[in-house]
């Protein structure tokens, strides 16, 4: 792909140094090229004169060299005073699981509660991560919360003899794998009365 971008940023500088534009034009289309392809760009070294709308380019092959001596590695900067690698890592792979962002609040104390709900949420999946270990290996906490998911609360509306309408607030009824998951984790949802609803039935509506 850096190479391809390249290519792309070689032949797209070919160009504007054989057009007729302005100073501003020349800044203008340099600036969209540099948002197209921020990888290439950065190595690449382009002058533009003081005056004018002449400009030159030349490949930075040190920072080239560089990019591909680090290929396939991943640098992780921090503020953090450990020192054991795995445990920075650790960390970095948390914010993936807290899934924080992205953040879109503005105040400091709203940003605050998103950060707390996520790492409650953080709380709850884990614990039952530690629960599936025990009771049943195999299954993630990921792949257990994909079958959770499949339960739906839905609104059931009845008519009366008197053109009126009751609402009643139903759990669709687990499938048989999902029945299953919740006997190994000793969870027991709680009881509704009739109509009992399955997620089939709740996909008609």
């Amino acid at each position: 792909m850096r190479n391809r971008q390249l290519k792309w940023l070689w032949g797209r500088l070919a160009q504007l140094q054989d057009m007729d534009l302005t100073r501003d034009e020349l800044l203008m289309r340099l600036g969209s090229a540099r948002s197209k392809v921020p990888t290439a760009w950065r190595l690449v070294q382009v002058r533009v004169a003081d005056r004018g709308a002449n400009f030159t380019y030349r490949l930075d092959r040190k920072k080239l060299k560089q990019s591909r001596r680090r290929e396939g590695r991943y640098l992780l900067r921090t503020n953090l005073t450990e020192t054991d690698p795995v445990k920075l890592w650790q960390y970095y792979t948390l914010k993936s699981d807290l899934a924080i962002r992205p953040i879109f609040h503005q105040d400091g104390q709203r940003i605050e509660a998103h950060v707390f709900i996520a790492f409650l949420a953080y709380c709850l999946y884990v614990t039952l991560g530690r629960q599936l270990k025990a009771l049943a290996p195999g299954l993630t906490a990921r792949s257990a919360l994909e079958k959770f998911a499949a339960m739906q609360m839905v609104d059931v509306h009845i008519p009366t003899t008197d053109a009126r309408e009751l609402q009643l607030t139903r759990y669709t009824q687990p499938e048989p794998e999902l029945t299953l998951l919740l006997e190994q984790l000793n969870l027991t949802l709680p009881a509704q009365p009739p109509p009992k609803i399955t997620a089939a039935q709740a996909a008609l509506v």
